[in-house]
């Protein structure tokens, strides 16, 4: 049921951005298509916890987002500078490592996040176990145990 809620929520939010008209009719006419969506979402049983994580709560958003948004940056000037400098090494590697996480939206949050920070690119993804590309040495030896794995683990936990 909380998934519902959330989900219409979402839904006439979204339409109250996009509209920015706020007269009576028009914010009956979008509480109205944003039920119309969810009855038919649920009736096509599109939603579940997976795709629409409230679960996850707001420490995920006031969290977890800046502090991937920061690694990004920080992995970003690091690939720039070993592109622009030659002496730096590069070294790519493949790791293999077992995730802390053990549902399927710890992992597949866990990997996103591995594959959007610049240097890294997670190749298979299970139950146990990851395999990632790194354009270092380094950078492949800190991902068992890192942040990023404790970090998802927690959102995991929430």
């Amino acid at each position: 049921m909380i998934h519902s809620l959330s989900a219409l929520l979402a839904l006439f939010l979204f339409w109250l951005l996009l509209s920015g008209l706020f007269t009576p009719f028009l914010v009956a006419a979008g509480a109205g298509s944003a039920l119309a969506v969810l009855l038919f979402a649920r009736h096509m049983d599109v939603i579940d916890h997976e795709g629409h994580p409230v679960h996850l709560g707001w420490w995920a958003l006031f969290s977890y987002w800046p502090w991937l948004a920061w690694e990004i940056v920080k992995s970003a000037w690091d690939v720039s500078k070993r592109i622009l400098h030659p002496r730096l090494p590069i070294s790519p590697t493949l790791a293999e490592f077992a995730p802390l996480q053990h549902t399927d939206m710890g992992l597949v949050i866990h990997a996103n996040s591995i594959t959007l920070t610049p240097g890294t690119i997670a190749v298979e993804v299970a139950r146990g176990r990851f395999l990632v590309h790194a354009l270092t040495r380094e950078g492949a030896a800190g991902l068992a145990g890192s942040e990023m794995d404790q970090r998802c683990s927690a959102l995991e936990r929430e």
